[in-house]
Order: structure tokens, then sequence, then C-alpha cells
């Protein structure tokens, strides 16, 4: 197939699951997503499917990936927080719709090579790192914006802390190989509103780096 066939069959994939913001969607058609699967992979890179990747991890699903930037409902203007790099495809689409994204990788080889694809598509509103998902990152705390690509027990404390007044958090909650939920949290004062969405099947977030 060519490429703006994939693309299409990639957007009808998003579309399927009720996401009809163009800004979403435009994001979605201008980063190649075959650029963020192994070569071995590339045949079935615009699929809806999970893509395995190095360090035994994978890329989600592009529907999935919709789902949640979606429901982040992210700004132009907002700073963002993302643990869990991966290849760096939710990244890069994140990049075209926020202001600044700072992205934390436990996996050196993957943030490296995430690294590649941001440079060689141009993208410089990316700021990454090799570290512990968990301690977050303060020091560019707090952010609008907080979306976690790997399940956990319970929501890291400093993560809440991270939050802006006013800021939402997508994150998967379960452990892994029993129920899993994605939730949308927002901070309102003191207080968090937390909301169930989805039920969804991620890694888990590991303490440490390997």
């Amino acid at each position: 197939m060519s490429k703006i066939t994939d693309t299409a069959r990639l957007l009808l994939s998003i579309r399927k699951e009720g996401i009809t913001d163009q800004k979403i969607l435009s994001a979605f058609e201008a980063i190649p997503r075959h650029l963020f699967v192994p070569k071995v992979f590339s045949d079935q890179a615009y699929d809806d499917i999970p893509v395995p990747i190095a360090c035994d991890q994978t890329v989600s699903q592009p529907s999935l990936v919709a789902f949640m930037i979606n429901a982040l409902e992210v700004g132009e203007r907002m700073k963002v927080l993302e643990i869990g790099t991966g290849s760096g495809y939710q990244t890069a689409v994140l990049s075209l719709l926020c202001r600044r994204i700072y992205s934390i990788e436990r996996h050196r080889l993957l943030e490296l090579d995430a690294v590649k694809r941001f440079t060689a598509l141009d993208l410089a509103n990316i700021s990454s790192t090799t570290g512990d998902g968990w301690l977050g990152w303060p020091k560019q705390a707090p952010f609008s914006r907080i979306i976690v690509s790997a399940a956990v027990a319970q929501v890291p404390q400093i993560l809440l802390d991270h939050m802006a007044d006013g800021g939402i958090m997508v994150i998967p909650i379960g452990q892994t190989g029993k129920e899993q939920v994605l939730y949308r949290f927002r901070k309102c004062g003191n207080e968090f509103e937390q909301e169930r969405l989805i039920q969804v099947h991620f890694l888990p977030l590991v303490l440490g780096l390997p």
C-alpha cells in the first residue's frame, strides 16, 4: 500500500474510536508511524495494533494513543510531562499539540533512538531524558498535563504533586495480568477529581533503572 493509503487507514481507525478533534487527527497524519517501529514490522506500522520494540517494550496501537491524547485535553500553550517515551511516537504526536513536552524513558537505548527520530523530523519542542518515571521531573514541574504510558498499582504521589492547578493527568491503574483501567485526574486547588475511562492493557511502570 502507498503511504497515503496507510495514513488514511490509520486515521480511519482513530475516527472509529470517536476521535473527531481535527488538531489531533492532523497531528497523527503528520507523524509517519513507520519511522517509530522496527523495520521488521514496517508492514504493520499503520495497522491499529501494538508493535514490539527494543527492550521488551511496545508502541501502543494508534487508536489507544489517540484516545489518551484526546482525554488529556492538551492545548498549544501547555507544558506536558510524558512518562514512558518508548519509541517516541506518542511524544512526537503530542509535540505538535503543545508548547513543550518533557519525556522520561528508563531505557537509555530507547531514549537515544527516539531523540534521533525527533531530530530527523525537526521536532524542536521535545526535551527527553533517561530516568525513573516514578521520580517525575521535579526541576520542570509543575505541568499542565501529564500522560503515563505504563500501568501503576497506585498513582505516584510525586506525579500528583507535579500537576498544576487545573491540570490533567491520564494514567493506567492496575496490576499486570489483572484488570487495568485508564483514569483521568483533574487537579482543582488541593483536591483531585478522578474519572474512570476505559479498560486497557499496559506493561508496568517499573521502579528504578535497568
